[in-house]
């Protein structure tokens, strides 16, 4: 019985050192499977092999602790074929632990293997039918040593298939030697098939590996999401406001679509300092249509007359929209005849300024503001 004991206390010490591996599939409502377990015993003594060997079948309970220790609650009967004239020759009821042989020795990476070895090791309590005409009944303790050859099938591995040679022996000594002794043991071979229930924290039949966070950690996650939060909340504020800056322009845009240029005619005395020539534009426009092309001519004309003049364009903008995009506008309308001036007539672009003044007054009627205008500088 004491070599019974240690083997217990064993055990319990590799389940609490296999109980701090970081694992998914280890509550106690989890890693449950049953089997079905059947094949032959017979006398370990060799003159009894061949003549006393019958068959045995069983069923068994299996709770897996860790990836390398389990226990299993497993129950034997045994067929008769001695005088005794019974059905059954004996049962068994094991509670046996398992150890992973593959998992303690080259460690579990997440799912199991498709081939493994356990070793088994545990106590039981035997009961012998005898026939009454032959004697009593008769219990005994027994204790059970075996290897379970384990073959996990499918990519769930929801299916276990093993076979399982082992040896039992009968503490109860009905010889004059003690326990342990060959007079008192049988050998079995066993196969069996295993289901491994679903586990409820990881949908998976088998443990699988997870990361362990410390608080720290964990703290600094947090506040990393907070500040992402933070951000998105930014975002999502600048993102309204540019929204509601684009339906503005686009409410202004349209507004400019529907109306039509005006050409103003600007009429220059002989007695001026300086000569000015328009060029106007439709709403919300800053590209110079073809009908203007001839007042941006005159412009270059004069400067090539005229090779030390040189001409100043101002834009401006109607009133219509907001200033920000009224003085992106007119800027863009001044640059759009320097450009002209450039590209096209290849005047000199030191020759030339081009200045955006935002919203025109110069004329009463506001949709004649959307103009440039030209002044040309006379060399003196």
């Amino acid at each position: 019985m004491k070599k019974i004991f240690f083997v217990l206390i064993a055990l319990l010490g590799v389940c609490s050192a296999q109980a701090q591996t970081t694992v998914q599939g280890a509550a106690f409502r989890d890693n449950w499977s049953m089997g079905l377990v059947g094949g032959a015993v017979a006398p370990a003594k060799i003159n009894d092999l061949l003549r006393e060997t019958r068959g045995t079948y069983g069923l068994e309970v299996t709770k897996q602790f860790t990836t390398v220790t389990g226990l299993t609650l497993q129950g034997m009967a045994s067929n008769n074929n001695s005088l005794s004239s019974t059905i059954l020759d004996a049962t068994n009821v094991n509670l046996l632990a398992n150890f992973n042989l593959n998992n303690l020795f080259a460690g579990y990476k997440g799912t199991p293997r498709a081939f493994e070895v356990e070793a088994v090791a545990g106590i039981g309590w035997a009961h012998y039918f005898m026939n009454k005409a032959m004697g009593d009944d008769a219990n005994a303790f027994t204790t059970k040593y075996a290897l379970n050859f384990n073959f996990n099938l499918g990519e769930a591995r929801a299916w276990t298939f093993s076979i399982r040679p082992g040896i039992v022996y009968d503490l109860t000594s009905r010889h004059a030697e003690p326990a342990f002794n060959v007079n008192d043991a049988a050998l079995e071979l066993l196969a069996g098939v295993t289901y491994h229930f679903k586990n409820h924290n990881n949908g998976k039949h088998y443990m699988t590996l997870v990361r362990a966070y410390d608080q720290n950690e964990i703290d600094a996650l947090n506040a990393k999401i907070n500040d992402l939060r933070t951000q998105a909340d930014d975002a999502k504020a600048q993102l309204a406001k540019t929204a509601q800056q684009l339906r503005e322009t686009q409410q202004a845009l349209n507004e400019c679509r529907d109306r039509k240029p005006v050409v103003e005619v600007q009429t220059v005395t002989s007695h001026s300092a300086s000569l000015e020539q328009t060029v106007t534009f439709r709403q919300g426009k800053s590209v110079v249509d073809a009908s203007q092309l001839p007042n941006v001519e005159r412009v270059a004309t004069f400067l090539r007359n005229h090779p030390k003049a040189t001409v100043s364009i101002k834009g401006y903008a109607s009133p219509e929209g907001s200033a920000e995009i009224n003085a992106r506008i007119a800027l863009a309308r001044a640059e759009a005849v320097k450009t002209i001036l450039v590209e096209k007539y290849k005047i000199a672009a030191n020759r030339i300024v081009a200045e955006g003044q935002g919203v025109g007054n110069m004329f009463s009627e506001p949709d004649w503001n959307r103009v440039s205008i030209c002044t040309i500088n006379e060399a003196q």
